[in-house]
């Protein structure tokens, strides 16, 4: 488990470390005499090794980062606060950021719950949240972030069908399911990454497309879909429409028709409503019968 360690500031250890090296600096100008060094000279040398024993352990740490410490091969903590410190100079120190990261799959290649071929990719927001973790449990935590990542792309693609069209009645498709798909592959990458301190902050696809050898049949189909709809939508209108004449010319006994001048007038208005171009006019200059 995770162990927050708080050193003590590294500003007096640097000012001692001087000190030393200033003070060992006279030893050695000092301690030679006309017989050979004197004892002044051999405290030189041990306020330089001190010195530099004391140099060792400061460490830097800057926001948003961390330093994970182990005594030989022991893990003894981490250390998250920031500035100069100063840690015990026989610690194993190994960085690690704590800021946000981002990640783009690349466009995958894979089929759909249906079984059609599609590109899909996400973007990735994640950060370290346990660094002993990070540090212990996996042997590259960036490259297993990229690895499973790409791993729960894959399996919520194959999880759900493109739209509504490969499945009808499905309640939740990769084209229209919005944030309640990116909830799923958020969930998933969580539960993945935590195996190494991974939490995932935010993740979202940015891209969605059939793959290029079916695309244009699929464009076709939705095409045609979309003409069925709008086509039912017309003949439902007109049909209202044939119906309220009918209505108001009976109403108001502007003409009186038979069934079958009824069903010529209905079967006109029809063709005028419904068609694609706009009618051209012809002129009855006999009767209404003729």
């Amino acid at each position: 488990m995770e162990k927050i360690i708080k050193p003590v500031s590294g500003f007096l250890t640097l000012l001692i470390g001087l000190l030393l090296m200033g003070f060992s600096v006279y030893c050695f100008a000092n301690g030679m005499t006309d017989y050979g060094p004197s004892p002044l000279f051999f405290v030189g040398f041990i306020c330089i090794i001190a010195a530099v024993f004391l140099f060792k352990g400061l460490i830097i740490i800057n926001p948003n980062q961390s330093s994970v410490c182990t005594f030989f091969g022991k893990y003894v903590g981490t250390i998250k606060e920031n500035g100069l410190l100063f840690v015990n100079p026989f610690y194993s120190k190994q960085k690690l950021s704590l800021r946000a990261n981002n990640f783009e799959s690349t466009k995958l290649k894979v089929n759909d719950k249906m079984g059609n071929p599609i590109e899909i990719a996400a973007v990735i927001v994640w950060q370290v949240a346990n660094t002993y973790r990070a540090a212990f449990e996996v042997t590259n935590y960036d490259q297993y972030v990229k690895t499973q990542s790409e791993s729960a792309v894959r399996h919520l693609a194959t999880s759900c069908p493109y739209d509504e069209m490969e499945e009808a009645g499905a309640e939740i498709t990769l084209r229209n399911g919005g944030d309640k798909v990116n909830e799923m592959l958020e969930h998933e990458l969580n539960a993945r990454l935590s195996a190494a301190g991974i939490t995932v902050l935010e993740a979202r696809i940015s891209h969605l497309a059939y793959a290029p050898e079916i695309a244009g049949a699929m464009l076709q189909r939705q095409q045609a879909t979309a003409i069925v709809a709008a086509r039912f939508k017309i003949v439902e209108g007109a049909v209202g429409m044939v119906e309220l004449a009918l209505e108001q010319l009976s109403k108001k006994q502007i003409v009186h028709l038979d069934e079958e001048k009824k069903a010529a007038m209905v079967s006109n208005l029809m063709v005028v409503l419904c068609g694609e171009k706009a009618a051209t006019p012809v002129l009855n200059t006999g009767t209404l019968y003729q």
